[in-house]
């Protein structure tokens, strides 16, 4: 298959319109459309934008990679758009993005198209090759410089030849992007180091050892990204190039979304003088241990090759691993690389929600079924949601479910600190603060708890000679970190923890509606201050944690504090149309789709484009929503779904006015906020 097979003429546009970020990738899955190879596009075009939220894919040099795996997409595909004088991507380089290739893969895509998809990411690494389909004059020229290239064939021209020059040139002397990668690149190792000069370049690209002599790579790497589509090869594909420049021998291990590709071996790693890990996931790590270690986001990979590569081959890297003479710069790279102490804490809490939450949404359906399956016995009330063997079985399996929800949240929370070695002791920890009563709070502390412990015993056991590395993850960690985190669970956090969680579930039960509303009020506020930042998940992190306790009320008003922002948009650009641009309008039709889903991030790019009117409006709306859901007595026991789930919510109908009424404020807030735009712009 060629890359050719996917991009189709009329999924090309030339000389696009666009004008900002929003358009651009508006337009872009509007080609994807035309290609055919989508199934439902507002459910793509959701997952492309949710990617964007996580990082932008603007790469910096003019190119930006809008990408997604998403139930949206029937078979892979591609789109590409060329906008000569650029527009604004919220690049790495913070430059205008000109060339604009979009990427859909099915979920469980066959290893087959993303290997495609991810050589045409690297493709455009080529600064000359990047110019030539800039400069094509039509899409029938575009498509044939990608065939040229693919068939390594590609000849660059003297006029794209010092077109990239002249560019590479312009990074040098910005000394914010003096490692840009367009500038370590020279067109006259292009063809050498095209990527479809080998059989399978993703699968075995590397570049070699200097001499027979010497069979093993100086420099090993780790790429990685949250989709494993783009992002993870462009970056493995500019360390290799960077590193044939500079006449360094590097194997680089690609975890894209097909597999591991290019696995590094053990003999790899004991006899490599360094190892740079480009990652914006969490990668294995123990096999690093004692090595000189570089960790930094995948992007750093792309853009910042050649001063990775610097400082990788200087000796001054960190070593990993709780060594001697470094420890405490090796604890802050076992965190990250370049994150802030918040930032770090964030990370490591939403890596532990996000491995909860299929057990808890999994769970408190089935649990929320079970209750409507059964019929209330008034003469034993207790056995409500057991009382038929229906409603039994999925009381059975739902509660079966919902009980690793603390454990889970605890283990992997330690795990994103500590890696592996930290898995174990933080279920324990999750486990016993269930227990124990401290719940979900007790949980969360444990899960950072047994992170750190696990860091603080590797530098205990730092001193141990090397014979005894082995038994250190198998024995050591394991019996002191579980019995340490059994003794500071039982003694230390469950006493204050439980007593805690009873005075809130008190407190809560024994509240008047008034107190109850303004809960209401703050959670279904916070949903809408930065729609999918800290603020929002912090809402609903909370939300969840007291599903654990019993109480549904809240993760009500949350669910419904999150739906408002998107369906308001919808509704304000269905209904006052005249305060929107075309584009707007058309990108307005999907938050239906995104709000009726409880996919509040649909309303970020309306936001960005007016936050003095439009976040206001939406934390009034989602705050109105929140007083309403609990003013109804509304129930949710399932933390995600959307309108999907609302046959299992307690007072279903008064919850969909509550959320009708909370869109229909923030729409008339805006309509009232936004004047009518001029008649050139709509």
């Amino acid at each position: 298959m060629r890359i050719t097979d996917l991009l189709v003429p009329q999924s090309v546009l030339l000389n696009g319109p666009a004008t900002n970020k929003t358009e651009a990738i508006h337009m872009l899955a509007d080609l994807m459309e035309a290609s055919g190879c989508l199934s439902d596009k507002d459910v793509y075009l959701a997952d492309v934008l949710a990617r964007e939220e996580a990082g932008s894919t603007g790469l910096g040099d003019g190119i930006a990679t809008p990408h997604a795996k998403s139930k949206g997409v029937a078979t892979a595909g591609l789109a590409a758009m060329v906008i000569p004088e650029g527009i604004d991507f919220d690049s790495i380089d913070g430059k205008p993005a000109r060339l604009f290739f979009m990427i859909a893969a099915p979920e469980g895509e066959a290893d087959a198209h993303i290997e495609l998809l991810s050589r045409l990411a690297m493709m455009v690494i080529d600064p000359d090759f990047r110019e030539a389909l800039i400069r094509a004059k039509s899409v029938y020229d575009f498509l044939a410089l990608i065939d040229a290239k693919e068939d390594d064939r590609f000849q660059p021209t003297a006029a794209n030849a010092a077109a990239a020059t002249e560019e590479a040139a312009s990074d040098t002397t910005n000394a914010a992007d003096t490692t840009n990668t367009a500038g370590d690149t020279g067109a006259a190792d292009t063809a050498a180091t095209s990527p479809s000069s080998q059989t399978a370049p993703f699968l075995s690209s590397q570049t070699a050892p200097s001499s027979d002599a010497d069979k093993h790579y100086r420099i090993l790497a780790v790429t990685a990204c949250p989709t494993g589509i783009a992002h993870t090869f462009m970056a493995a594909e500019s360390l290799e190039r960077t590193a044939k420049d500079m006449g360094i021998s590097i194997k680089v291990e690609k975890n894209g979304s097909g597999g591991v590709k290019d696995p590094l071996t053990a003999e790899d790693i004991a006899h490599a003088e360094c190892i740079i890990v480009a990652a914006d996931k969490n990668v294995p790590m123990d096999r690093f241990k004692g090595k000189p270690l570089i960790q930094v986001r995948v992007a750093a990979g792309i853009n910042e090759a050649r001063r990775l590569l610097e400082e990788a081959t200087s000796g001054k890297a960190a070593v990993y691993g709780g060594s001697k003479q470094d420890s405490t710069a090796d604890d802050d790279t076992l965190l990250s690389a370049e994150d802030s102490i918040g930032r770090q804490i964030y990370k490591h809490l939403m890596n532990g929600v996000s491995h909860m939450l299929p057990f808890v949404i999994g769970g408190g359906i089935l649990i929320a079924l079970a209750f409507l399956f059964d019929t209330f016995n008034p003469a034993d009330p207790s056995k409500f949601g057991s009382g038929t063997p229906l409603a039994a079985f999925f009381m059975k399996v739902g509660g079966a479910s919902f009980s690793f929800m603390l454990p889970v949240l605890a283990g992997f929370i330690a795990m994103s600190i500590a890696d592996r070695p930290g898995l174990a002791v933080g279920f324990v920890g999750g486990y016993l603060a269930n227990a124990g009563g401290s719940g979900f709070l007790g949980a969360l502390i444990a899960g950072f708890v047994a992170g750190y412990l696990i860091i603080g015993l590797r530098r205990l056991f730092g001193a141990l000679p090397q014979s005894l590395e082995g038994i250190k993850p198998v024995l050591l960690y394991p019996v002191l970190g579980v019995l340490l985190m059994g003794i500071a669970i039982t003694f230390v956090i469950n006493p204050p923890v439980s007593a805690l969680n009873n005075w809130l579930m008190d407190t809560l039960k024994h509240m008047d509606s008034t107190s109850r509303i303004m809960l209401g009020i703050i959670f279904g506020g916070m949903m809408a201050v930065d729609m999918g930042g800290p603020v929002n998940k912090a809402a609903y992190v909370l939300g969840t944690g007291f599903l654990a306790t019993g109480e549904y009320g809240i993760m009500a008003s949350v669910m419904a504090g999150g739906m408002v922002p998107p369906l308001a948009i919808a509704l304000c650009t269905t209904f006052f149309g005249n305060r929107f641009t075309p584009a707007q309008r058309k990108s307005g039709i999907t938050n239906y789709v995104m709000g009726l889903s409880f996919i509040t991030e649909g309303a970020i790019p309306f936001a960005a484009a007016d936050p003095i009117r439009v976040i206001p409006s939406c934390i009034v709306g989602s705050a109105v929503a929140g007083a309403l859901s609990m003013a109804f007595s509304c129930t949710l026991r399932a933390p995600h779904g959307g309108i999907f789930v609302v046959p299992t919510i307690g007072n279903p109908l008064m919850y969909l006015v509550a959320i009708a009424i909370g869109s229909v404020v923030t729409c008339l807030l805006l309509a009232v906020l936004k004047k009518p735009l001029p008649q050139t712009e709509r």
